[in-house]
């Protein structure tokens, strides 16, 4: 079996795990610099399309950085494990 086929199950955990950690950090930032509980989404009535908009924004950040750092530290944690980085191409190595 080729390592990225096996590196998919793998994969898809770091990735829901990373995901876990994305939100509770942007819930965990928000709350530290607006001083609320909850994050405005695009359905609050009460709130305006700035506030919606630099949450979403936010949201997206954390989560895209949060995601970065959990697949490549997988990656690094498959290579050293067996020396093979886990991409289709054979010279996958970054």
């Amino acid at each position: 079996m080729k390592l990225p086929l096996m590196y998919k199950p793998l994969g898809f955990a770091l990735g829901w795990a990373g995901g876990a950690v994305a939100g509770a950090l942007f819930h965990t930032t928000w709350k530290a610099l607006r001083h609320e509980d909850d994050a405005p989404d695009a359905l609050d009535r009460e709130r305006g399309w700035t506030e919606v908009l630099v949450a979403a924004a936010l949201e997206g950040a954390l989560f895209a950085v949060a995601r970065s750092v959990v697949d490549r530290a997988g990656a690094k944690a498959v290579e050293r494990a067996t020396g093979n980085w886990p991409t289709k191409d054979e010279g996958g190595r970054n």
